[in-house]
This record gives structure tokens, C-alpha cells and sequence, in this order.
């Protein structure tokens, strides 16, 4: 059967970055994509870990402060060279990360389907390492805007570039496992703070003066290894070309309902119910996720106080400073296991996906996860820690679960041939998650703390409760989800006029090329060891970290 891809011929003229130019030949391995994806999405996720830096910033001018800094709001925050800044108003650079993501993957995703992976990657490693270099800038020059500009905001578009740039590709890629393939990217961004957070505390500390907390330092070195781990990634991708399907594999005669074969355009897909089903799904399984993300040190903490250090009959506010740095470490390992949760579960998740359907997948997400919050101030008055742990775990697995399994889900309802861009325009919900969710959860705490409740399992209850009824509403949002009518679909001549620049699509052949095979071969393995063994050294270093929770 002949090849129907671009010839070499046909690249003349074609820039490197171009989407012709990345049109796999045959004899390319489809399994080195999966990697090249990993290694984006591993130095996007450190955005998960930039709280790292908070405490060492808020040092950057010494422990000795003008009086006046007292009285600093955020806007003099922003511009002030002579007064520490505060961690709350660190804090919004991650705030920044999250709505920026959102909104440049929404605007950008059509963009990023007519150009293809690679470019979209590159501009993502410019913004990224760049806006890093930017904040170096501004801890150096000690401009707090500066900060916020360069990580929050170009670094933002970078992490909404970079977060869905591998998306289509890899569904592509993998029509037998869409699942798994989503999966193994996004467990990426899931643990790139598992690697960032300790490599960053590392340089620190390599760096730190008496005259400097070697924050900009640890910036511009950061900065340099992810833009050539995220260059590698860039030019590792390859999209099939039209009619590509791997070796050995026919679309099955008897789909579900729920999966289709054809495609929904991009202009249409967010005037469907079903894309604003889907959207108030991950919202709401996000802002109850992200709510545990922001409160799980202070939680336990407050829950559990003298029964981590072996002393149960002592509350939180009885402790002393010591003994709150005890426990303040107990709670770090605690976050970190939660760390390894996420990242687990998006792979677990996302391949179940693939056997059970994406619908059934967040009914579990769904059932289990009111189940667990229902349950959890009972686990907290018991003084059950293990069972308490653990069920967060879950939870936070699930949270990571969502994330993998969501393009997936788009990919069955509204085809594969927009997937990216659609995807990009859904995580406008994790932009209002990332609000929602803890503005929620730290209202409900403060407003237990002002009605008069000590720290303890009974500042927690109704949060979790509140969480469990945002589960409940988005199972029946979930339950909604339904196939979409033909009227939504694109015609097949429009379909192949749209591919028309890979391949004369559905008019001609389809096979695997010679493409795609290969299996783990070495060079497979070699591309797999680049990326897994930083990731296994994070994970490494977590499971260290974390063991003191039962120790």
C-alpha cells in the first residue's frame, strides 16, 4: 500500500518549526512521542512548586525592615525596593499561572491546530524559560512586577501552550489507548514539581550568600536546563499523517454511543451542551481538588496537632513554636504523598478510561470522591491518620485523574480533528477552578474560625461537606453528558479539505505505512530513560520526605 504522507520532496521551502515539516516517515516509532511530551509537560509542572520559593523571597532583603513596610498594600507591594515582599503577595504569581494557562490555551488552541505541536511547543519553551529569566530580572533588581510579569504572565502563556500542545497529537498517535496516551503526558505536569521543587532547594542552597538567598541564581539555571529538556521535547514530535492507523488495528465494528468517528469544527463545539456539560464536569471536580491542594499542610496540621508527634491530648494552639516545626515537617510529607497520588492517578485513571469509558470514569471520580468526603471529619474525629491519608490520597488521585481523562472524553464526543483547541477552550475551567476552589474552602475556614471554632477536626467539617455537594453536582452534570446530534458534525468533503495539507484524507488509503512500529526499542528506551529518570529521582526524594508522616 502506498505511503500517503509528505514526500521530502515536498518540504522545500518549509520552515522547521512548520506542521509539514513533523509529518512522521516511515520507519518513525510512534512511542518516542509520548516522551518528547513528557519532557514539556515535566518542566511546565514546576509551576506546581514555585511556592518553593515564597519563604527564601520574603528574606531577599534580610530580617531587619523599616517600620513603614508595615503598612504596605499590594499595589506599593509591586513597586517597593526597599521592603520584603510578603508571601501573599508572592502568592499571586501562582494565581497568574493558572488563569494565564487557561486563557492562552483557550485563545491560542485553533492557532495551535493549523501550526502543529512543534511550533506551539517552541513558543511555549521561549515563554516559560523566558518569563523565568524575566523573574530573575526582577528578583535581582528586587521589582515584584517584574516577577509577575515574567513568571505569571509570559510564564502563563508558556504553561497553556506547553500543557495542551501534545494533546491531539498523542490522540492521534494512540486510537486504541486515547486514555493512556493523554495520561502519560499529563502525569507529567503532575510531577514536574516532584523534580523542580527539590532541584530548586538544591541550587538555593548551592547559591545562598550572606549577601543573597540565591533565588535569581537558581531562576537563570533552571531556566537554561528546562529550555534544553523542552527543546528536546519540541523537536521529538511527529503527527501521522491522514489515514495513519497503527499496524494491526481496525476501528471496532461495535463502538459505544458515546465514542464517535467524525468530527465537530471548532466554531462549533462550545455551542453544544455537551462542551458546557463537560466544562461545569472538570470545574467542579477541579475546585474540589484544588481546594484539598491548598489546604492539605494546614489541615492536618490543625486535625491531627500533638497526635503526629505522639502527644494525641494536645490541640493545635497548645503546641509550642517547636513543636509546630515538627509537625509543620510531618504535613510537607503529607503534601508530597498527596504529590504522588496526582501524578498516579492520571495514568491509572486515564488508562482505566480506556476500558470502562470516560462517562463512567468521572461517575467514579464523582461517587467515590462524596463518599470520601462524607467520610472524612468521621476519619478526623476518630483520629484514624492512616485512613484519613489515605483517603486524600484517592481523592487527589482522581483530582489528577480528571485532568488526564478530559481529552479523552472530548475526543469521543466532538472527534479527534479540533481535540487540541476544543481542550484548550475547556480549561477555562481550571482558569475558574483555580479561583473557585480555594477561594471557597479559606472563606468557609475563616468564616469557622470567626464563629468562634478552635483548630481542630470541627474547622474542616463543613468544608468537606460543602465539597461533597460540589461532587454531587457534578455527577448530574455528568449524568447529562449525551451523544451529539449529526447537525453538529462536519461533512467528510469538509473533513478532508481541512487535512488536505497532510494527505488526500478520506479518499485515500489507510494502514500503518510502515509507521508507528517499532515497539521499546533502544532508541525508544533511550528517549524513555531522559525523561523517567529525573521523574524516578522525584519520586525518590518524595517517598523520603513523606515517610516521616508515619515514622
Amino acid at each position: 500500500m502506498a505511503f500517503a504522507g509528505t514526500t521530502r520532496q515536498d518540504l522545500n521551502g518549509v520552515g522547521i518549526l512548520d506542521r509539514e515539516r513533523i509529518i512522521a516517515q516511515p520507519g518513525f516509532n510512534r512511542w518516542l512521542v509520548p516522551p518528547a511530551a513528557l519532557a514539556i509537560h515535566l518542566c511546565i509542572g514546576m509551576a506546581y512548586g514555585f511556592s518553593v520559593f515564597w519563604l527564601p523571597l520574603s528574606r531577599a532583603l534580610g530580617t531587619t525592615q523599616d517600620p513603614s513596610c508595615a503598612s504596605l498594600n499590594l499595589v506599593t507591594a509591586l513597586f517597593t525596593t526597599s521592603c520584603n515582599w510578603r508571601v501573599a503577595d508572592l502568592g499571586w504569581i501562582y494565581t497568574l499561572f493558572f488563569v494565564l494557562l487557561g486563557c492562552s490555551a483557550a485563545i491560542w488552541g485553533g492557532w495551535l491546530e493549523r501550526v502543529g505541536p512543534r511550533k506551539a511547543a517552541f513558543v511555549s519553551a521561549c515563554c516559560w524559560c523566558g518569563g523565568i529569566l524575566v523573574a530573575a530580572i526582577g528578583v535581582m533588581t528586587h521589582q515584584l512586577w517584574l516577577m509577575w510579569v515574567g513568571a505569571g504572565v509570559i510564564g502563563g502563556v508558556g504553561l497553556g501552550l506547553g500543557y495542551i500542545s501534545p494533546v491531539s497529537t498523542l490522540i492521534k498517535w494512540f486510537p486504541d489507548r486515547r486514555g493512556m496516551a493523554t495520561g502519560m503526558a499529563i502525569m507529567g505536569f503532575g510531577g514536574g514539581a516532584m523534580i523542580g521543587a527539590p532541584l530548586a532547594n538544591l541550587l538555593m542552597n548551592y547559591f545562598k550568600t550572606e549577601a543573597s538567598v540565591g533565588v535569581w541564581q537558581t531562576f537563570i539555571v533552571m531556566a537554561v536546563i528546562y529550555f534544553c529538556f523542552m527543546m528536546g521535547g519540541t523537536f521529538g514530535y511527529r503527527i501521522p499523517p491522514a489515514g495513519w492507523r497503527p499496524e494491526g488495528w481496525t476501528p471496532p465494528a461495535s463502538k459505544s454511543t458515546m465514542i464517535t468517528s467524525r468530527h465537530v469544527h471548532l466554531r462549533d463545539a462550545h455551542k453544544t451542551p455537551q462542551f458546557w456539560l463537560i466544562w461545569a464536569v472538570l470545574t467542579l471536580n477541579v475546585s474540589a481538588g484544588i481546594g484539598v491542594i491548598g489546604m492539605a499542610s494546614p489541615m492536618l496540621q490543625e486535625i491531627f496537632a500533638g497526635s503526629l508527634i505522639g502527644l494525641p491530648d494536645i490541640s493545635f494552639s497548645q503546641l509550642d513554636a517547636g513543636q509546630k516545626g515538627q509537625i509543620a515537617a510531618i504535613a510537607a510529607g503529607f503534601t508530597g504523598l498527596l504529590s504522588l497520588f496526582n501524578i498516579g492517578g492520571r495514568f491509572f485513571w486515564a488508562s482505566l478510561s480506556d476500558k470502562i469509558g470516560r462517562k463512567n470514569t468521572y461517575y467514579c471520580f464523582f461517587i467515590i470522591g462524596i463518599v470520601l468526603y462524607a467520610l472524612a471529619p468521621t476519619l478526623a474525629d476518630m483520629g484514624n491518620k492512616a485512613m484519613f491519608v489515605l483517603a486524600f490520597g484517592i481523592i487527589l488521585s482522581m483530582y489528577g485523574g480528571g485532568f488526564a481523562t478530559i481529552p479523552a472524553y472530548l475526543a469521543d464526543i466532538f472527534g479527534t480533528q479540533f481535540v487540541g483547541a476544543i481542550h484548550g477552550r475547556l480549561l477555562t475551567a481550571w482558569a475558574t477552578a483555580g479561583i473557585v476552589g480555594p477561594v471557597v474552602v479559606n472563606y468557609i475556614r475563616e468564616a469557622q474560625i470567626a464563629a468562634g471554632v478552635a483548630p481542630g477536626p470541627a474547622l474542616y467539617t463543613g468544608t468537606m461537606y460543602i465539597l461533597a455537594c460540589m461532587l454531587a453536582a457534578g455527577l448530574v452534570c455528568n449524568a447529562l453528558v449525551r451523544p451529539l446530534a449529526d447537525r453538529w458534525f462536519m461533512s467528510d468533503d469538509e473533513v478532508a479539505s481541512l487535512q488536505a495539507k497532510t494527505a488526500a484524507a478520506n479518499a485515500g488509503p489507510t494502514g500503518s505505512f510502515g509507521i508507528g512500529t517499532g515497539g521499546f526499542d533502544a532508541k525508544a528506551a533511550l528517549a524513555w530513560a531522559v525523561v523517567g529518570i529525573p521523574l524516578l529521582w522525584g519520586v525518590w526524594v518524595t517517598l523520603r520526605s513523606s515517610l516521616v508522616l508515619f515514622g
